[in-house]
């Protein structure tokens, strides 16, 4: 099978679905897939794979880091002339919310291909943290949706065959969308469980209901009316998606993390905990919807004698260095950097904690799977990615500073004592991308075989 996924950022820049998606693509190809990847262009120096296609872009933020590829006639030109030497494509998977998606849906819509949409991003929250009128933002992004997206297409059926054999199909075949089922039957949740998830969804989604809400959900209905399935990162986001109206059903299928790098992490001999202060991780990008910056003021509030590693960047970094310079917290803060996958895991290991500051941003949260993954608890700000994670957790009671500082003193006093949490057991296996590449195949298989 020939899969063209679509992201609206190079897979070699920074971000938690950039990650996931480089290690959708390897496990498919060791599964026989072909995978070819559209993206924009980046802007610094990078890894190159003949897998990528890059498209013309324009950057985005003063690192370079992100960039955007504006959807319309002259990109489907480019991408249509650039697909030429890949051709047959078998099916579509958008991994994008926002110009990436634009691009895919267009491209699959004229080539009459079925989509399989992986939805990554709670638009609403993330807007709301990063947009200075975020109301505003969000109805100018559906009427840039409703202009750029293929009208008149449900899920990108039609005459595959031909469209395999041409340059270009400029048909929009509608087609009859099927209810997909879940892949494998540790993604499914029972009826009384899905019931449950999504009365809890909607109560608490309807006591900070807004407009902005609103125009968040409505721009993911249209991206999901294009699709033959959509796909979740976890329960609680794809049971707010149902509860929303964005898609009937939604397949519930992890990122995950390499096999090879678990197995080798696993084979070092972790028995007994290396001597010293608790040692506490945080890790990603640093914007304000990460809360680096509270849970930097946590740290100092806290008291806790701990060493603190921040791995990552962005554009908070030089205040979090400001931040730790002025208030000279009891604990040490290093500041990490970036760092390569692999060793970013082999500290995950070497941690006491994961600390998980994000509120209602994260769909899924991949760090503090990844560390329970290796044995790692974590301290969890979201109650949504706690209950997904189901063991092994400090919570933090509510989004303040001092509830979050009570959680790391908790935490500091059981490592210290050798009683921390444990981890669920189970996740190590369930989280491999192995298994979530045989569940995701699945759903490719059907979405495919639909259209025939």
């Amino acid at each position: 099978m020939h899969v063209v996924m679509f992201a609206d950022q190079h897979l070699e820049s920074l971000g938690g679905a950039q990650v996931s998606m480089r290690l959708q693509k390897r496990f498919l190809e060791r599964a026989g897939h072909v995978v070819t990847v559209v993206a924009p262009r980046l802007h610094r120096p990078a890894a190159h794979d003949p897998a990528y296609l890059d498209l013309p872009s324009i950057a985005l933020t003063p690192d370079r880091e992100y960039a955007l590829t504006w959807p319309g006639a002259r990109t489907d030109r480019f991408l249509d002339a650039e697909m030429g030497a890949r051709l047959p494509v078998d099916l579509v998977h958008v991994q994008a919310d926002f110009w990436g998606a634009f691009i895919g849906h267009r491209y699959a819509a004229r080539h009459g291909l079925p989509v399989v949409h992986t939805m990554h991003n709670r638009v609403d929250v993330g807007i709301e943290a990063t947009a200075p009128f975020p109301g505003l933002v969000l109805r100018a992004l559906n009427a840039w949706a409703r202009r750029a997206l293929p009208r008149g297409v449900r899920g990108g059926a039609g005459s595959r065959r031909n469209a395999r054999n041409s340059d270009f199909s400029g048909s929009f075949i509608r087609d009859r969308r099927e209810s997909p089922s879940s892949a494998t039957a540790s993604d499914r949740a029972t009826a009384s469980e899905r019931a449950t998830a999504s009365a809890r969804a909607t109560a608490s989604d309807r006591a900070t209901a807004s407009a902005r809400a609103g125009h968040g959900w409505a721009f993911l209905r249209q991206l999901a009316r294009l699709s033959r399935a959509v796909t979740a990162p976890s329960s609680h986001f794809a049971r707010r998606l149902e509860a929303h109206g964005v898609a009937e059903k939604v397949d519930v299928i992890w990122n995950g993390i390499d096999d090879d790098v678990l197995d080798a992490a696993l084979s070092v001999e972790t028995s007994t905990r290396r001597p010293g202060r608790p040692r506490f991780i945080w890790l990603g990008r640093m914007s304000p919807e990460k809360r680096l910056l509270p849970f930097l003021e946590a740290v100092v509030a806290s008291g806790i004698d701990a060493e603190v590693e921040i791995v990552g960047g962005g554009a908070q970094l030089r205040a979090a260095r400001r931040l730790v310079e002025r208030s000279t917290p009891t604990a040490t803060v290093t500041f990490a950097g970036r760092l390569a996958y692999a060793e970013t895991l082999r500290r995950l290991a070497d941690a006491d904690a994961v600390v998980q500051t994000s509120i209602g941003f994260e769909t899924q949260g991949m760090t503090v799977f990844e560390a329970a993954s290796l044995g790692t608890p974590a301290v969890v700000s979201d109650p949504d990615i706690a209950a997904e994670l189901g063991a092994g957790t400090w919570t933090v009671t509510d989004a303040t500073i001092p509830a979050l500082a009570e959680a790391l003193r908790r935490a500091a006093s059981d490592i210290s004592a050798g009683t921390p949490v444990a981890p669920d057991p189970t996740i190590a296996e369930r989280f491999r991308q192995s298994s979530r590449t045989a569940a995701m195949i699945a759903v490719y298989e059907r979405a495919v075989a639909a259209g025939r």
